[in-house]
């Protein structure tokens, strides 16, 4: 069965104070929903998205004639539809866009109502925090009090925990995937490199290219190679490009002829590693903000919730009252599975209901939006656990 997808839009005229002190108003979210709401409203799962995702999570779009549109695929449909592992069968499932995104919520390609200009740079600092409680108003008007859970991989994860720790009592579960609890210098660093390669290219013009019809597509293209490198573990790269070269060269075994056919310039494309980070690249470079990029993921930089806890990450869970479920993958080096095992730890230091599986696989960071049967295979139990626990609560047999 092919899930079409209906992509939303929910507008809110009251104005959304931020971590920063600043307010944003007049603004709008893009959702879309998949399955049916029981009349419990206690089937609710919020599906939080990562760095360069959207709020189209499963299914696909069809045009007015009803044929599907190619590409449109949800970033998530392999995990999210009918008979799947999050089934919307039994699930109510909300994919929303983050505030300050380009792919419909409002962000910095969008009108300020103040000088009736793009907002570009000026567009305010978002926060993790600042998604979660834009969500939650969402959900007020979807009138959902309480989500069964809430899932998200990356900073999606990072999202999710903060739903615990926001509104500990508006979450019964929470599923919390190749994830964090907060960057490490490493990763600061990869997107510091990232944000400088978008800003020195001579169109972002201070961020306000939008005036000047460019778009900094250079620095857009390093910053996603860059991302890209770190998304993928060394065994998929070898496995899949290893040194071979992007055309055949028929060198000789002399060193003479190595000389004579490398011909080395700023351009050439050699392996084919390259010739993939470029295709990336240049993927990304068209339909991605610039403005938005650097928003997101100094986003992913703040996010710390045990900062205001001295670094004391017991502390800063022990207001969480969900059952958790985490999940890490050995080659992921990006959110290794360390950082996933210091929320276990903290959570069971407060004597939290939570369960933990390490993923043998291949794919580093990537491995969360790929087919493996034994991570989706767990995540399917959990959510089974929760579909027998909603319905012991629709019959008091809980």
């Amino acid at each position: 069965m092919t899930l079409i997808a209906q992509p939303l839009s929910m507008h809110f005229a009251k104005p959304l104070l931020l971590q920063s002190g600043k307010t944003i108003r007049a603004y709008s979210l893009s959702y879309e929903t998949y399955g049916k709401l029981n009349a419990e409203k206690s089937n609710a799962v919020l599906v939080c998205h990562a760095l360069n995702a959207s709020h189209h999570v499963a299914g696909v779009y069809a045009n007015e004639s009803g044929a599907v549109e190619d590409k449109s695929t949800g970033w998530w449909d392999n995990m999210i539809g009918p008979g799947k592992t999050l089934d919307t069968n039994h699930f109510f499932v909300i994919g929303v866009n983050n505030l300050g995104s380009c792919f419909g919520s409002t962000g910095p390609m969008h009108i300020n109502p103040d000088s009736e200009k793009e907002y570009g740079p000026d567009f305010p600092v978002v926060t993790v925090e600042d998604w979660v409680n834009s969500q939650a108003l969402l959900l007020d008007q979807l009138g959902i009090s309480q989500l069964a859970a809430v899932i998200g991989g990356s900073l999606g994860g990072m999202q999710a925990l903060s739903w615990t720790l926001q509104y500990p009592n508006r979450v019964r579960h929470a599923l919390i995937i190749a994830s964090a609890p907060n960057l490490t210098a490493e990763n600061i660093a990869f997107n510091e490199v990232a944000r400088r390669a978008i800003v020195t290219d001579p169109e972002f013009h201070a961020g306000r290219f939008y005036d000047h019809g460019v778009v900094p597509k250079r620095g857009l293209r390093i910053a996603r190679m860059i991302g890209h490198i770190t998304y993928l573990s060394d065994d998929v790269m070898n496995a899949k490009f290893g040194r071979q070269l992007k055309n055949a060269l028929g060198l000789g075994d002399d060193k003479k002829t190595l000389r004579a056919e490398y011909q080395y310039t700023t351009q050439e494309v050699e392996f084919q590693i390259e010739s993939y980070l470029r295709y990336q690249g240049d993927k990304f470079a068209e339909y991605f903000d610039a403005n938005t990029y650097l928003l997101i993921t100094r986003a992913l930089d703040y996010f710390d919730p045990a900062r205001k806890f001295a670094g004391d990450l017991k502390q800063a869970l022990s207001h969480a009252v969900a059952k958790f479920l985490l999940v890490s993958f050995t080659t992921d080096w990006r959110f290794a599975p360390n950082r996933s095992r210091e929320i276990v730890k903290a959570l069971l230091d407060n004597h939290r209901d939570v369960s933990y599986a390490e993923i043998d696989a291949p794919h580093g960071h990537d491995a969360f939006l790929l087919d493996d049967t034994r991570y989706l295979g767990i995540v399917h139990s959990y959510f089974d656990k929760i579909l027998l626990e909603n319905k012991n609560l629709e019959t008091g047999n809980e």
